[in-house]
């Protein structure tokens, strides 16, 4: 039984880039098992136990928006989307219970399922970071995304975000905050930004 006390997760799926680097337009409507990766992720999200998804939209938000069944999501637009992953990820902050643990997941990552959602939150400890992590070819852990922000963590996370860089400023800061939980065997943790990774949408 869950304990209606403990705090819920919300999670904010960064969609908003342009996709310059694979030039096919926003990554959010590569198609991806007969929808498109915003819907596809969304979704698994919801399925791995989120309360809420926020979905942050920006380049071709529009598009987007007429083309994607987003119904099952908070969508918000982020104006200043150019400027880089930190607005949008502050954008789609906003929109969450604030009372919520943060899990932060990327539109460009198709690997990402329930299961890994699931273990994160099951896995996670009252005032740390859980990160997914991928073992590269040395064997060696890697930390990647998604990552899930204890809600007492927010404030200062949000506090340190600048330009692109997302929360990675304050994940730099304290090293001794983050617990990695090996995913390897869900995803390799790739992205989605190059013509050479469209492998991983098959």
């Amino acid at each position: 039984m869950t304990n209606s006390n403990m705090p819920g997760t919300s999670a904010v799926l960064l969609a908003a880039g342009a996709g310059t680097r694979l030039g096919l337009g926003p990554k959010a409507l590569l198609p991806f098992r007969g929808l498109s990766l915003v819907e596809i992720i969304g979704l698994v999200l919801l399925d791995g136990g989120c309360n809420e998804v926020v979905v942050v939209l920006g380049a071709g938000a529009d598009r987007v928006q007429a083309s994607t069944n987003l119904d099952h999501f908070i969508t918000v637009v982020n104006p200043r989307w150019q400027s880089g992953m930190g607005s949008s990820l502050l954008c789609g902050v906003v929109a969450t219970n604030p009372n919520n643990h943060l899990l932060v997941a990327l539109v460009d990552q198709p690997g990402i399922t329930a299961g890994m959602v699931r273990r994160l939150r099951e896995g996670h400890r009252p005032g740390r970071v859980t990160a997914a992590a991928y073992r590269d070819a040395g064997g060696v852990l890697r930390r990647g995304h998604p990552l899930l922000i204890d809600v007492t963590l927010r404030a200062a996370a949000c506090e340190s975000v600048t330009g692109d860089a997302g929360a990675r400023s304050f994940l730099s800061s304290n090293p001794g905050l983050i617990d990695l939980v090996d995913c390897t065997d869900q995803s390799t943790g790739e992205d989605v930004d190059t013509r050479e990774k469209m492998h991983l949408l098959a």
